[in-house]
């Protein structure tokens, strides 16, 4: 019988994997050469570093990460190994998305933002959700993807000086060292300073994207008028005087909706039955909890009836507040808590689950509302429904 080694963490892995084959699932920093001695398949998320330290003196063929990022897999290595190896492209887009959305509300709610000049940097699966959300927002998106600008032309792609004039600059890139599109650092003390006084930076895409000691600095002076990051250099021991800084900090957790992880677990399950040359047979839908707030009565009259909307399902100033309690662990237990909050995140379903009845009905926040992905009922449509229901019997 085959033997597959996972992540913990993937949600019903057991379950996808158990047609397969038998399953042990450990802690993603436990993953070990000693503990894959027997392993066929290996199946990771995004804290587990799979190179020739790990692998070599296995017998793992195949090897799978249940995230869009591929940058701690050595796929050079497994090519040499003849290793199979597959990603979840796209899986939690529309999380980190709408992570963005939230951040973008809270911002507004909060700190204030100067503008409505949105720079998007990295435009694949995440940066269209991001695009999407943000323009039912009622932002003017400016887009910054240099090997999209090449492989199409399209004029759309500006480049990066044309970002740095935006209001706020959200980066959604992989993290790479070298090349003419290196991602590492690219928020750096020269393009910081380059963007526009008192504008905002989002980072949920890679830490080392961006320059620790270089946003700190803008932070402190005033450059910067508020940053909000999701990821960190040195994870899982973020710098604490960034979090301290930081408008909303979070533990690394914008693609971490329910679905999204759902998401994942269905795609490298079919990429390892492809592998395997067999017929996927196993469906999560069955298995898929119902939502914890399934409906939101919004009132259009409000001002803030968007913002109201979206905390009723993710309200991300629980997350940053989950986040700040590092800032009283000692400097040899951060790590730990910064992956237990990881561990242990709640689960948060995405907008499609829930439907949004609008009173009374107001066409511009049903657009906005259908936009970020809710179910949108009007009042006008649910007073017809029961006027209709009435003139029935």
């Amino acid at each position: 019988m085959l033997k597959i080694t996972a992540d913990e963490n993937i949600p019903y892995v057991r379950e996808a994997f158990g047609t397969l084959g038998d399953v042990t699932t450990l802690h993603g920093r436990r993953m070990t050469s000693e503990a894959l001695r027997d392993a066929d398949l290996l199946l990771v998320r995004s804290i587990t570093k799979v190179n020739r330290d790990l692998l070599d003196g296995t017998p793992v063929h195949f090897v799978a990460t249940a995230t869009i990022g591929e940058d701690h897999v050595d796929k050079a290595y497994l090519a040499e190994r003849g290793i199979a190896f597959s990603s979840a492209p796209g899986c939690n887009a529309n999380s980190v998305g709408q992570y963005i959305a939230a951040a973008l509300l809270e911002l507004a709610n909060g700190p204030g933002i100067s503008g409505r000049k949105l720079g998007i940097v990295g435009v694949g699966n995440v940066g269209k959700r991001v695009l999407a959300a943000a323009t039912a927002l009622g932002f003017e998106c400016v887009l910054n993807d240099p090997p999209l600008a090449r492989k199409t032309g399209d004029p759309k792609y500006r480049p990066l000086e044309a970002i740095l004039d935006c209001d706020i600059v959200t980066l959604h890139v992989p993290i790479t060292k070298t090349g003419p599109d290196a991602t590492y650092h690219l928020a750096d003390e020269s393009s910081i300073r380059r963007m526009k006084r008192g504008s905002v930076l989002i980072n949920s895409a890679r830490g080392p994207v961006t320059d620790t000691v270089a946003v700190k600095r803008a932070i402190d002076d005033g450059h910067l008028r508020a940053c909000v990051l999701d990821v960190w250099e040195g994870e899982p021991n973020p710098d604490i005087e960034l979090v301290e800084r930081t408008f909303i900090a979070t533990p690394h957790i914008a693609g971490y909706s329910f679905d999204g992880k759902v998401n994942g677990t269905r795609q490298i399950y079919a990429a390892a039955c492809a592998f395997l040359g067999k017929t996927p047979d196993w469906d999560p839908t069955p298995l898929l909890p119902a939502p914890e707030c399934p409906k939101v009565v919004i009132d259009s009259r409000r001002p803030d009836a968007i913002l109201e909307a979206v905390r009723a399902v993710y309200d991300i100033r629980r997350d940053d507040a989950a986040m700040r309690g590092i800032l009283g662990q000692t400097d040899d237990a951060r790590g730990a808590f910064f992956d237990r909050l990881r561990k242990a995140y709640p689960r948060r379903r995405e907008f499609f689950n829930t439907e949004a009845e609008v009173v009374p009905g107001n066409a511009q926040v049903e657009g906005i509302l259908a936009g970020l992905g809710f179910v949108v009922k009007s009042w006008h449509e649910m007073s017809c429904i029961s006027e209709g229901n009435a003139d029935g019997f």
